[in-house]
């Protein structure tokens, strides 16, 4: 039997591998001249500087039950975790700082560490179990007493669950800006799942980045899938689905827009329908820096940070991300930012340094946002602009451009309301299953959602190799 797998993202690479360790022959088509998706790196700015595309910091990745499963440390993949995972300045000069200790960090809150371990102290305990229940689609639960505990707190608004449990202002800051990376505002029910489960993340597995770069995740991947016999062809787009009929399994790691643009009147008229009402959520604007120095933070927690929020108190993330949803450019962004250069030499020349970070913008958004980005570093790190010897600008455009699956700028593969962590990209029992004999979407824009961690690759290969009766 043989697979086609449409596209080398990470889902697209997982759902390969998986196929290939069922015995099936694996071809892997890539529009791209290079492999990745959205875990690629490239030298953006100045000669010696390494920077990552789109994804950087991979706490999922580290998290997954698939990738852990697979000896990708062979093939040159190697974590680098920085000693605090995460830092978020306040104007007054002090940080929030996420530890992998989680008593390390409830320390640091005085007042509000006693509701820190109340909130994230069985999360940890079991993470293995929960991140395996959430992983997966949610009909049926896997472990459903871990997901029913879960439930009761993530269905909450990361406004409401911050003010609810928190009294001081370093605590609600940092658990608003890990629940910004929801790209929802911050008032929207189940926003503060995303804070519950990387803040969870971060205490038991860490945000880890890979050394030399993002690209080194894809690189491990398709180096094992080799290992099992599996090819990839890059520089080819599919544009027709005649291209894919000698397959007997093809998976589809793209949006399912583009699924509808390939498969033409393939697709039963009322599912192509709810393909195309799939709804797509707020782009990013990107910038990367090539430095003289390192970001020069008031808060000496932060210059040791791997990742650093940046964007002031709960009340600043939650006006600037309701701008966002309202289809507005805040003034003063939410701005998520990286530095790989500290902790890692191969990605720029002796003394200097990388940065990498953005902002959310309305999807398909026009507006440059660099100066807005950059005056709010500035703000919480005097004379950081003064280091800046190149920048590259990456708009939402240049993202959907350089990674189709980003429509509108949307890195996520779909906004991610309530309605569609539960129906993604449709209500079904079997979210991969595509009503074509042997199609199957495995992208982002099924469970269980963005992130590098493979498995919406995973779950869609098991899908497809139960369907053939193959025991997985």
């Amino acid at each position: 039997m043989n697979a086609i797998v449409v596209g080398s993202g990470p889902n697209g690479l997982a759902a390969a591998i998986t196929l290939a360790q069922a015995g099936l022959e694996v071809t892997v088509l890539e529009a791209e001249e290079t492999i990745g998706g959205g875990s690629r790196s490239a030298q953006l700015t100045l000669p010696g500087f390494t920077h990552d595309v789109c994804s950087a910091i991979h706490p999922m990745a580290m998290a997954s039950p698939f990738f852990s499963s697979l000896p990708l440390g062979q093939y040159g993949l190697e974590w680098i975790h920085p000693v605090v995972p995460l830092g978020h300045p306040l104007d007054d000069g002090t940080a929030a700082i996420l530890r992998r200790s989680l008593d390390q960090t409830a320390a640091t809150f005085a007042r509000d560490g006693r509701a820190y371990r109340r909130i994230f102290g069985p999360l940890v305990e079991h993470a293995d179990s929960l991140l395996d229940a959430l992983l997966r689609p949610l009909i049926p639960p896997h472990h459903p007493i871990a997901l029913a505990r879960f439930g009761l707190k993530a269905l909450r608004s990361v406004t409401g669950s911050a003010r609810a449990n928190f009294r001081g202002e370093a605590a609600r800051a940092l658990f608003a800006g890990i629940g910004a990376h929801s790209l929802l505002p911050l008032d929207a029910p189940a926003s503060a799942s995303f804070a519950l489960v990387l803040g969870m993340t971060g205490h038991a597995f860490g945000w880890p980045l890979p050394r030399r770069g993002a690209q080194a995740i894809p690189d491990a991947l398709a180096a094992h899938l080799s290992s099992l016999g599996g090819s990839i062809v890059t520089g080819h787009r599919v544009v027709d689905h005649r291209e894919l009929d000698a397959a007997d399994v093809v998976m589809f790691d793209l949006s399912p827009r583009h699924v509808v643009e390939i498969a033409g009147d393939r697709l039963p008229a009322r599912y192509r329908a709810r393909l195309l009402r799939y709804k797509y959520g707020p782009g990013v604007f990107k910038l990367d820096w090539a430095l003289r120095e390192a970001i020069p933070w008031r808060a000496d927690d932060c210059r040791g940070a791997g990742t650093v929020h940046v964007g002031g108190n709960l009340d600043d993330l939650a006006a600037s991300e309701r701008e966002v949803a309202d289809g507005r450019h805040p003034e003063r962004p939410f701005v998520l930012l990286a530095q790989p250069s500290l902790f890692d030499d191969t990605r720029a020349p002796a003394g200097r340094h990388t940065g990498w970070a953005y902002c959310h913008v309305p999807n398909g958004s026009t507006v440059d946002m660099t100066a807005r980005i950059e005056a709010q570093v500035e703000r919480f790190a005097p004379g950081f602009r003064d280091l800046i010897l190149e920048r590259h600008v990456t708009t939402p455009a240049d993202l959907e451009r350089h990674n189709a699956n980003y429509i509108g700028g949307d890195i996520v593969g779909g906004a991610n309301t309530l309605w569609q962590t539960i129906a993604r990209p449709t209500l079904s029992l079997n979210p991969y299953d595509i009503p074509v004999r042997g199609w199957y979407l495995c992208s982002a824009s099924t469970p269980p959602g963005g992130g590098v961690h493979g498995m919406s690759g995973f779950n869609a290969a098991r899908s497809a190799l139960r369907s053939l009766g193959i025991r997985a």
